[in-house]
């Protein structure tokens, strides 16, 4: 009888009565076992409505180290930038070893397309890495050395480039400016048959047409400076030919395989070094 007693389920009730009239107003009856269940469905109810909250809602923003909406746009912004750099870079490589096949009167490399030379780029070497710098000082070694068509012989060179009294060469807008290593030249766009004019006086060094600069005037002027125009419709001048500073050389255009649209393509070397036309020249 008593193992019986042991082995019988203990029952619980739980009844809730008005204080007043004694009567019940709601009752439970209840064991060890449902008080279990009753138990463990709660925590996983609870889990599971927290593990939602935090899944589905803005909340999950506040955990430490979660990443919110705003890291992952500034991610996607940043890949966009090196991707834009990357094709700035292969443009500046190619136009720097095109730059020194005309100089040395080499054909200029013929490009298909710019992911042709962007994927080029990313198979290039640490060795033609290596030998592109050398490329690239040899060519600014000929530029400060250039002397052929020198212009300042027999002159004394009084004026830095600071002092000189620059004209600007063309009456537009500047769409993109000079960035140091990346984009050494700037970009002046005006409306079409606007005169490109020299911005000193000099000698024109090289006049002609090229699958990618289109017809391109390059000018020699005093203190080893030189002027290059790119990109035009038409030449008025010919290599040889004597410019003073506002002389018309050319119609702005938007030859070539690199224009998009009609723009002047503005280059200002120094002593062999590209600079900053807009540190000079007011635009």
């Amino acid at each position: 009888m008593s193992k019986e007693k042991k082995e019988r389920t203990s029952n619980y009730r739980l009844t809730l009565v008005d204080d007043d009239t004694h009567d019940k107003l709601w009752t439970r009856k209840f064991n060890k076992l449902n008080i279990l269940v009753t138990a463990i469905t709660s925590v996983v109810v609870l889990l599971t409505a927290l593990w939602c909250l935090i899944a589905f809602t803005p909340l999950r923003t506040f955990i430490p180290g979660y990443p919110d909406a705003r890291t992952k746009h500034d991610a996607i912004q940043n890949a966009i930038r090196i991707d834009s750099l990357e094709n700035v870079i292969t443009k500046w490589e190619l136009y720097s070893e095109n730059l020194r096949r005309v100089v040395e009167g080499e054909e200029p490399l013929k490009i298909d397309s710019l992911m042709a030379a962007r994927k080029q780029t990313r198979e290039i070497t640490d060795k033609d890495r290596a030998g592109l710098a050398m490329k690239d000082s040899l060519l600014r070694k000929e530029v400060a050395a250039e002397d052929k068509f020198d212009v300042t012989s027999g002159r004394t060179k009084t004026l830095p480039i600071e002092g000189m009294h620059f004209f600007t060469p063309l009456k537009g807008v500047v769409s993109q400016g000079y960035i140091q290593g990346l984009h050494p030249y700037i970009d002046i766009t005006a409306p079409n048959n606007s005169v490109v004019m020299a911005v000193l006086d000099g000698t024109v060094i090289s006049a002609g047409w090229t699958d990618e600069e289109g017809y391109t005037i390059r000018i020699q002027h005093d203190g080893d400076i030189i002027s290059v125009y790119k990109h035009n419709q038409k030449l008025m001048k010919k290599t040889g030919d004597k410019v003073s500073a506002g002389t018309p050389i050319a119609v702005v255009g938007g030859t070539g395989t690199t224009a998009d649209g009609d723009h002047l393509h503005f280059e200002l070397w120094h002593k062999g070094e590209a600079v900053d036309p807009t540190k000079y020249i007011s635009f």
